[in-house]
């Protein structure tokens, strides 16, 4: 496979492998979801509200391989990237390390997690199952995103495509086999789940890494994964943290919002599940746009041309805004139909469809963050971003999502508006900050020589 055209123009090339990987990895949740709806509404809910614990996880594991990410794109757009190799081991090091570590963390402390987000006592058995599996293997995940952050940020986005293809279809059918105890197996519920997604999630992991090898514009050397340079770790934390602190923090929010909903009932966690399977389609429209305009802004910032990165931007954003909007519509109009392919409890389907209403407004405020926030970040801006989504999230979203949703007895609908209210709030200050251009001053290369600046000088 040659190596990729990285041209602005080019958007589409780059996107449509990206939206497909995602629609994978959210059709592994659909399949969850729609599987588990068979066997118990309580087992639907402690999987979705264990995956939003393993989540934030996972986004402490994509610290460093979003950090990596970031330099590889800006490097290869400056014509160094020899630099990335040393980079993308470093990477995979690292987080194997951190992977672990927050592995073994995770199977310790199951049990607690449950008491902490307020669950009700009967999901407890559930999110202990489900978290000692997916747990114990997490730390494939770290691999996982290190391999295909490095193929992403070279442009390989349909290699990363077509192995997600491989993981969907294994986790589908473990599901399959264990939920509905295909081929004499025996009906492991939400076990049989813990299995199909650890088991797949492992094999992505190891094929990723092959064809990282196999595709990637730059060599990776053996003695290259137990070489420290701390300037170059520095480097990439300094871009990973920040990074990474928008998105944790928004997550966290989000975990001590369910253990607001908690106080609710299973059935109203139950909802927001459902609910959150099928927007989830929406999301990946402007996530995908976001993740390959922030490959192309990489590389353009890199190459030292920021006014056809500024340009690619506005670009990015008002197709996204027109697709979100499109599709959005389409799913709120059709909001009963959709949550009744999952239940069949009139709560449910009245109480889903009203949040889906809201979401047309929510989902185009979304679309502004996930386009703008990456491209800040692929250009070097990255505090920016998580200051305002450290700010937003805790103080206004958690104090407003408490007095609506429980003092002023709204329910979920009432945390639904702050999630909002949030959004727009943090979309406004961060197309401003794209208009203001200041993330023009934060470019972490320069493209010069490559007989200039070695990796050892980091």
């Amino acid at each position: 496979m040659s190596s990729p055209s990285l041209e602005p123009h080019n958007l589409f090339k780059i996107t449509w492998p990206i939206f497909i990987e995602q629609l994978l990895f959210i059709l592994m949740g659909t399949a969850d979801t729609f599987m588990l709806s068979h066997v118990s509404g309580a087992a639907v809910a402690a999987v979705g509200t264990s995956n939003q614990v393993v989540n934030v996880i996972l986004l402490v594991l994509n610290m460093v391989s979003s950090g990596t990410a970031v330099l590889i794109a800006q490097y290869l757009g400056a014509g160094r990237g020899q630099e990335c190799g040393y980079l993308t081991a470093l990477s995979i090091t690292i987080n194997m390390i951190f992977g672990l570590l927050l592995s073994g963390a995770l199977v310790i402390f199951r049990h607690e997690i449950s008491i902490v987000m307020q669950l009700p006592t009967d999901m407890y058995p559930s999110v202990d199952t489900y978290l000692r599996l997916v747990g114990a293997t997490l730390f494939m995940q770290a691999l996982l995103g290190a391999s295909s952050s490095a193929l992403r940020a070279s442009g390989f986005t349909r290699v990363t495509m077509l192995v997600n293809l491989g993981m969907n279809a294994v986790h589908i059918l473990g599901n399959y086999i264990f939920i509905y105890g295909a081929w004499g197996a025996p009906h492991l519920g939400v076990l049989g789940v813990s299995i199909s997604t650890s088991v797949s999630r492992s094999l992505g992991a190891l094929v990723m890494l092959y064809f990282l090898y196999r595709y990637a514009p730059f060599k990776i050397g053996w003695k290259d994964y137990f070489r420290l340079r701390w300037k170059a770790l520095w480097r990439i934390l300094s871009i990973g943290i920040p990074s990474a602190g928008e998105p944790i923090a928004y997550q966290v929010s989000q975990i001590v919002m369910i253990s607001f909903m908690a106080t609710l009932g299973a059935t109203v966690l139950a909802t927001r599940v459902y609910v959150m399977n099928i927007m989830s389609y929406v999301i990946i429209i402007g996530m995908s746009i976001g993740f390959g305009t922030q490959i192309l802004v990489g590389h353009l910032v890199g190459a030292g041309k920021p006014e056809q990165a500024y340009r690619l931007v506005w670009r990015s954003l008002f197709i996204s805004l027109g697709l979100t909007v499109t599709l959005v519509g389409i799913i709120a109009a059709l909001a009963r139909p959709l949550l009744g392919v999952f239940t069949t409890d009139n709560f449910i389907l009245t109480l889903g469809s009203e949040l889906m209403l809201i979401s047309v407004i929510l989902e185009t405020g979304r679309t502004f963050n996930l386009v703008i926030i990456q491209s800040m970040r692929a250009s070097g801006d990255v505090v920016f971003p998580v200051m305002m989504g450290m700010l937003f999230p805790f103080l206004l979203g958690l104090p407003l999502c408490f007095f609506l949703g429980l003092v002023l007895h709204w329910g979920l609908l009432g945390m639904w508006l702050t999630i909002l209210a949030d959004e727009w709030t943090r979309g406004i200050i961060m197309t401003f900050r794209w208009k203001s251009r200041v993330w023009q001053k934060k470019a972490l290369v320069q493209p010069q020589p490559v007989a200039e600046v070695s990796i050892g000088e980091m």
